[in-house]
């Protein structure tokens, strides 16, 4: 039997554990650090195997994911580079692509590094809250490098189709960071930028759906978060900018009174959004 090594159940790590369990001839082993999540992650029967002693379970391991927060990725690039079976796969899960391929350098020729970015997650975190459907229905980015193999890069696919994902996209670290940057990152910074409004409190109970829609990830996990976004910085610094770019636009047409434009601009916006909807 085969093995694939999950190291960290989190909530990404701990959902992968629980719903890669069973796949084609593959044991699923967890490897963590913590007594308190072995205790949880036991009580869950989140793997097949669980252990504490991470370099032997990378060093059996035919498939190891990498699951922490970018620079706790970072640190197991380092740490373990050495004790990854020759032949083997590393994968991670972590939302920034470049930062961690420029990481996976460390590692020999003999081991396949390629990027992975499952795009589910919740405002918890913990194994306690892993999921087993967390990923159905969820894009599966890949990050390969040009000598990965087409055996591996299969292997992967197969991996989320088993998941329940919805498709598979390759690109490059710079595209996939980028595109984060528009679609998840600077929401968040949305999200966390309305709720330092002073009146925030004042508004308690008054709170419309498109209120608690746009300010639900505020809630975040400021440890992760802080990693994520200052680890894409010039990414995320340009939506930033294009963002306030058309908050200003919007600003001006409005003092200037101008309901005319306000119509054209929001018509436009609208069908954008419709467009996309439909697509």
């Amino acid at each position: 039997m085969k093995q694939i090594t999950i190291v960290g159940l989190g909530l990404i790590g701990g959902s992968l554990a629980l719903a890669l369990r069973g796949f084609e001839d593959y044991e699923v082993v967890g490897a963590v650090r913590s007594d308190e999540t072995m205790r949880i992650a036991a009580a869950r029967g989140a793997a097949d195997r669980l252990t504490k002693d991470i370099k032997a379970a990378v060093q059996t391991a035919d498939v190891t994911i990498l699951c922490a927060p970018p620079q706790g990725i970072v640190a197991l690039l380092q740490e373990y580079k050495d004790d990854f079976k020759p032949g083997s796969l590393v994968t991670d899960v972590c939302g920034i692509k470049t930062a961690v391929m420029e990481a996976a350098k460390v590692l020999p020729a003999s081991v396949d590094f390629i990027g992975g970015h499952p795009m589910a997650g919740r405002e918890t975190s913990g194994m306690a809250h892993a999921e087993k459907e967390m990923f159905r229905g969820a894009h599966y980015l890949l990050t390969p490098e040009k000598t990965s193999t087409p055996e591996h890069i299969a292997l992967l696919r197969r991996m989320a189709m088993y998941l329940g994902c919805r498709d598979v996209v390759e690109t490059t670290p710079l595209q996939h960071d980028e595109l984060i940057a528009y679609t998840s990152q600077v929401m968040h910074i949305m999200a966390v930028a309305v709720c330092d409004d002073p009146d925030l409190f004042s508004c308690r109970g008054f709170e419309g759906n498109s209120f608690r829609d746009c300010t639900r990830v505020a809630a975040l996990d400021v440890p992760l978060w802080t990693q994520l976004f200052s680890m894409n910085v010039d990414a995320l610094c340009k939506m930033i900018r294009r963002l306030e770019e058309n908050l200003k636009s919007y600003r001006e047409v409005l003092e200037a009174g101008d309901t005319k434009r306000l119509a054209e601009k929001l018509t436009y916006s609208a069908n954008r959004k419709r467009q996309m909807n439909l697509e």
